[in-house]
C-alpha cells in the first residue's frame, strides 16, 4: 500500500476555543488565535495517519492507493471508523482504464485492527494493470461530528492545550523533548488502535 492521503480535512475540531478558554481559565479574546492554533496542534498529535492513536477524530475523507488487488478476498483500509456508505474502490484494469468496483461487490468489517473490504465470495476482484496505485480505496473516516468524538478523548486534548499553553519552550524542567503528558496518554491510550 502507498501512503494513505487525506483529500479532505474535517470541517471541526473536536474541542472548540470556547472549550479550551473555560479549561484554561482565559476569560479575554486577546489569545484566541494562539489557543486556536494549539488546538490544531494537540489535535494533529492524535488525529490521522501521524497522530499517536492510529485512527481519525472527526469525519474526514482519505484516499489509499494498492499495488493491485490482493490474492485472498480482503483489503486491509489504514484506518478504523471507516463510513461503509462512503467507499468507492477503483482500479485500473489491465488496459490502464480507471474502473469503479461494484459497492455491493464488497462489504465494510472491523477488527481489532481496524476496518477491512471483503469481497463477497460468489464475486472476483479484477485484474489490473502492474502499477502501484492500480487500486484505490476513498472513504471517510471518523467518530462522526465533533459532538461524537468520545469525552476521554476531548479531555486529552484540552490537557495537552493546556500543556502547550502554559509550557513554550521547547523542553521543561522534569519533562523530555516531545513528551506527552501522563494524564493525556492514560485518557487517549484505550482510543489507541493497535495493529496486529
Amino acid at each position: 500500500m502507498l501512503r494513505p492521503k487525506r483529500i479532505l480535512a474535517p470541517t471541526e475540531t473536536p474541542v472548540t476555543v470556547e472549550d479550551a478558554k473555560c479549561h484554561l481559565r482565559v476569560s479575554s479574546s486577546e489569545e484566541d488565535a494562539l489557543i486556536a492554533g494549539l488546538i490544531d496542534t494537540a489535535v494533529d498529535s492524535f488525529d490521522g495517519r501521524a497522530g499517536i492513536l492510529g485512527r481519525c477524530l472527526v469525519w474526514q475523507t482519505w484516499k489509499a492507493w494498492y499495488h493491485g488487488f490482493p490474492c485472498g478476498r480482503s483489503v486491509r483500509l489504514p484506518f478504523p471508523d471507516v463510513d461503509a456508505a462512503s467507499v468507492v474502490v477503483r482500479y485500473l484494469d489491465t488496459t490502464a482504464t480507471e474502473q469503479t468496483f461494484p459497492a455491493n461487490g464488497f462489504n465494510v468489517f472491523e477488527d481489532t485492527s481496524g476496518a477491512y473490504l471483503l469481497r463477497h465470495l460468489e464475486g472476483l476482484w479484477p485484474a489490473t494493470c502492474d502499477r502501484p496505485d492500480a487500486v484505490s480505496v476513498e472513504f471517510q473516516a471518523g467518530f462522526g461530528s465533533a459532538a461524537e468524538v468520545p469525552g476521554p478523548l476531548k479531555s486529552a486534548i484540552l490537557l495537552l492545550v493546556g500543556h502547550l499553553y502554559e509550557n513554550r519552550e521547547a523542553v521543561t524542567q522534569g519533562a523530555r523533548a516531545g513528551e506527552m503528558p501522563l494524564g493525556a496518554m492514560h485518557l487517549a491510550g484505550p482510543y489507541r488502535v493497535r495493529r496486529l
